[in-house]
């Protein structure tokens, strides 16, 4: 397997996407008017202790005040707690209380970030950990004999009261590569402490490293093939962290010189577009479905157009496969968390589920954010849950629509229209106006007005009143407003966007549906009956308007002198 790191700046961001294959399967971004908080440690203040919730909010000095949980808060304590007992939260802090504590979890949607008292500072190799000594190995290091040869090494140059955790990177480096991360780290430590006593409450104690050091910091490690940056001030950057430690893969660093942008020159823009899509398709012609919600994710395998050659139970075990390296894929693309529930396509023979399982845990061994399986359900769903860190690509890249509120859709124009009409007859109901007008999306508005006005003349039937109806482009489908009421001659000059003898430039749209000799013309929505103008559809004339009513006006194309 072919691993990238792509890098890519401008003065609006720095965009970072690891390739596999030649596919995207992991991106981060951050945007030059602030990056993300998590490893950030702040000094805060409690604002309000919950024993209700054994948690309490802090303000940090960010948007949203940190939520810390009783679990996070244990190395308050003085001494290690018995198992039998874990204190309370307001045992431990109280409201007004100074405390020095570290982002673990952005702020997601309506929750703030969360923290912890529980402080580590990551290096290239290690992770330390102050105030918990003990030794803890990646997981991605499978091989046993190294395990154990690196576990001895950060035994020796850990100090006794702290712990460190050796991070992938760390397979095959030699012991002097361990003394030296931890010498630094150690510094830096001692810069946080001191650091820590001077900062005014709430404040930045330690803030991470911005999203290009961390790339070469958290995701350099020697089973990259090639990192490849679009600056010279980027390549340089990278250039020097890797001098310390990691020499050896100074040669795979490159400068692009290519004409097209990084990006789309190795479709990772396309990759990304198709991420934040509900509907994956599958190389085979099967597709899943993926739903993002606030509790948990559902991903939905079908065979779609994937018929097989030999029998239904191969093609679907074909399609289970397929899906499950390609969800994976998009899992970690989209940077999914929390509870993750797969159903995939039913298979009777139980030998299949588990090559389906194998094939899922497999794929998830490549991810770098912990994952657990937690088995099949007895209705044949697959559960598990993931690490959430950060927001979400969807999250990162879009934004709720503030009309459908984070649905997805809009309402129909029929709806609107039934809606408006609804809203029209309580409104006129308590009026004394003669006319009213109304601004909608033209799509609403011809839903409003009928075939040949007939809507129109039932409403103002039933309400006893004249009703313009006007269609606005600018408004959304969702909108509408009754934007003048009064008597029929002040709400008929409101509303009629056109007077007698006006002479317009307008575009001939499409022939007459009844006389294909005259044209159709539109001024938001407002029709224009054209004579004559069939033939010009396509074309912008000059025409003279002769009569006005209420949905349309008539006019005469106007000849200029020759």
């Amino acid at each position: 397997m072919r691993k990238q790191i792509l890098v890519s700046t401008d003065h609006r961001e720095l965009r970072v996407a690891i390739l596999e294959d030649g596919r995207t399967v992991e991106y981060y971004l951050e945007r030059s008017h602030g990056g993300g908080v998590v490893g950030n440690i702040y000094k805060g203040r409690v604002a309000n202790v919950l024993p209700g919730m054994q948690a309490a909010f802090v303000d940090i000095g960010i948007e949203k005040n940190a939520f810390l949980y009783i679990d996070d808060a244990l190395s308050l304590l003085p001494g290690e707690a018995p198992p039998e007992h874990k204190p309370k939260i307001n045992e431990l802090l109280r409201e007004g209380q100074e405390i020095i504590v570290q982002v673990n979890k952005e702020a997601v949607g309506s929750k703030g970030a969360r923290v912890t008292t529980n402080l580590s500072l990551p290096g290239r190799i290690l992770v330390m950990m102050p105030d918990a000594p003990y030794v803890g190995v990646s997981r991605r290091i499978e091989n046993e004999a190294e395990r154990n040869r690196i576990k001895e090494i950060a035994e020796r140059i850990r100090d006794e009261n702290t712990g460190v955790i050796v991070r992938t990177a760390a397979e095959g480096a030699e012991e002097a590569v361990f003394a030296s991360d931890y010498t630094f780290l150690k510094a830096q430590w001692q810069r946080v402490q001191k650091q820590s006593k001077t900062v005014k409450v709430p404040g930045v104690v330690y803030r991470d490293l911005d999203l290009l050091s961390r790339s070469v910091r958290d995701f350099f490690t020697d089973d990259v093939d090639e990192f490849l940056v679009d600056t010279a001030e980027a390549y340089e950057t990278v250039r020097e962290l890797l001098q310390f430690g990691s020499q050896h893969l100074l040669e795979r660093v490159k400068l692009y010189h290519g004409k097209e942008n990084l990006f789309t020159a190795h479709r990772i823009d396309q990759d990304l577009e198709k991420a934040l899509k509900r509907k994956v398709w599958l190389k085979s012609g099967g597709f899943m479905v993926i739903d993002q919600t606030e509790a948990l994710t559902a991903i939905d395998i079908n065979t779609g157009k994937f018929v097989g050659t030999t029998s239904l139970e191969e093609t679907v075990l074909k399609t289970n496969l397929e899906a499950a390296r390609e969800l994976v894929r998009q899992i970690r693309l989209r940077d999914l968390g929390g509870i993750i529930i797969i159903d995939f396509i039913d298979m009777r023979d139980p030998a299949n589920k588990q090559l389906v399982l194998e094939e899922l845990e497999a794929q998830l061994k490549k991810d770098r954010t912990r994952a657990h399986v937690l088995g099949m359900t007895q209705l044949g769903l697959i559960e598990m849950t993931r690490k959430k860190v950060r927001q979400s690509l969807d999250e990162v890249l879009m934004r709720p629509c503030h009309f459908c509120e984070g649905k997805g859709k809009v309402f129909a124009e029929e709806t609107m229209a039934a809606r408006i009409e609804r809203e029209l007859l309580d409104y006129l109901a308590e009026q004394e106006h003669a006319a009213v007008l109304i601004e909608s999306h033209p799509l609403v508005a011809a839903q409003l007005i009928g075939p040949g006005g007939q809507n129109l003349q039932r409403l103002e039937r039933e309400t006893r009143k004249r009703i313009f109806i006007k269609g606005r482009e600018s408004l959304h489908i969702a909108e509408h407003r009754i934007s003048w009421a009064g008597t029929v001659a002040e709400v008929e000059m409101k509303a009629l966007p056109v007077q007698i003898g006006q002479v317009l430039e307008v575009k001939i749209d499409e022939p007459h549906a009844h006389n294909p000799r005259d044209g159709i013309a539109r001024l938001e929505g407002y029709v224009l009956d054209v004579q004559s103008a069939g033939m010009h559809v396509g074309d912008t004339m000059l025409v003279k308007v002769g009569q006005v009513f209420r949905t349309y006006a008539k006019a005469t194309l106007v000849h200029r002198p020759s």
